[in-house]
């Protein structure tokens, strides 16, 4: 595996040491042929740091989980980033995946999310509704049936997103089911 010369950059990203470690993990995530997707820390068992990624098909296996902390961990053992003892935990996205990627946005219309802005926009930093695409620099989300013409579409600017994830709903997880049953049909066509 290798890191693929067009992979397409994240624009929502972390602040912070967050940010640090992302730039410091991102090289060593590519090279083994994955897409970071979001560094957090958190207070969990003390300390954890949570590195989740993806291939760029959207799949992590746990056997990829395993080859992504067995290559991190002395990255960051020698670049020592968190000056405490802490937990590495690598993860797939799961579900209800955060959304960083512009494709993330096109992938996933018709899904609900939430999305929460780093500065308000009329007074509002946090919406949930359906993504509906993208316009330029703008993700579009249909905020429901507020009037008897549809819903209210607003448009909120990719640059202000600080967080955007999906909303587990029935129909994510049917589609999620969906997509992995047609790989599996794919795979074993594939072996066969």
């Amino acid at each position: 595996m290798g890191a693929s010369d067009n992979a397409e950059e994240r624009v929502i990203t972390e602040s912070g040491l967050e940010a640090r470690i992302a730039h410091m993990v991102e090289p060593v995530v590519a090279d083994l042929g994955y897409q970071l997707v979001r560094v957090k820390l958190s207070a969990l068992n003390g300390m954890t740091l949570q590195i989740m990624a993806e291939k760029a098909d959207g799949t992590m296996s746990v056997d990829d989980c395993e080859i992504l902390s067995r290559d991190l961990s002395p990255l960051l053992d020698v670049e020592d980033p968190i000056d405490r003892e802490y937990h590495l935990e690598v993860s797939s996205p799961g579900i209800d995946r955060p959304l960083v990627r512009l494709s993330d946005f096109d992938r996933w219309s018709g899904h609900q999310a939430k999305v929460e802005l780093a500065h308000p926009i009329d007074g509002r930093k946090r919406f949930k509704g359906t993504l509906a695409g993208r316009e330029g620099d703008t993700v579009k989300l249909a905020l429901g049936p507020t009037s008897k013409n549809g819903p209210e579409v607003v448009s909120l600017p990719i640059a202000e997103i600080d967080e955007a994830r999906l909303v587990l709903t029935d129909d994510l997880i049917r589609e999620t089911l969906r997509k992995e049953k047609l790989k599996a049909r794919d795979q074993n066509h594939a072996d066969a």
